[in-house]
């Protein structure tokens, strides 16, 4: 297997990981907002239950946002990797080519932050408005 195709697989398989990560996590961050802006509290006999409907799938926004830049950490490293293989195996040292590929190798921690950036604050609100649900509650039980 040649070491373009080697960097095509590398390249579109830690894209295709963000992707999918971005995916999930859109897809949570918006059932819980949905979710939050419908829940009706009085249904609700346990604060324990109410906790509980509300924390459902944010530990997996916090998973994807804390792993996302490591992926792309890996696509970086995998990166770095294929250009220093190539240079060894051409024995030429063409400084373009070098900081092409290592131009590229850094897209995947740029996609990897881009990822995880808004997951982190999508949660921290996500889990923000599961307290202040949490507190009218009490107040709706103290009535």
């Amino acid at each position: 297997m040649s070491s373009l195709a080697l960097k095509d697989i590398v390249e579109y398989g830690i894209f295709g990981v963000l992707l999918l990560m971005s995916i999930i996590a859109l897809w949570v961050v918006i059932e819980r907002v949905l979710f939050y802006r419908s829940v009706v509290l009085a249904i609700y006999s346990k604060k324990t239950e109410l906790e509980v409907a509300l924390s459902k799938n944010l530990t997996l926004i916090a998973t994807i946002g804390s792993n996302a830049p490591y992926v792309g950490l890996l696509g970086t490293v995998f990166g770095i990797i294929l250009t220093f293989v190539q240079v060894g195996q051409s024995g030429i040292v063409d400084t373009g080519a070098i900081m092409t590929g290592l131009a590229l190798a850094l897209y995947a921690t740029a996609g990897g932050l881009l990822v995880a950036i808004p997951s982190i604050i999508f949660y921290n609100l996500l889990v923000r408005q599961s307290e202040v649900l949490i507190a009218k509650w009490e107040i709706l039980k103290e009535i």
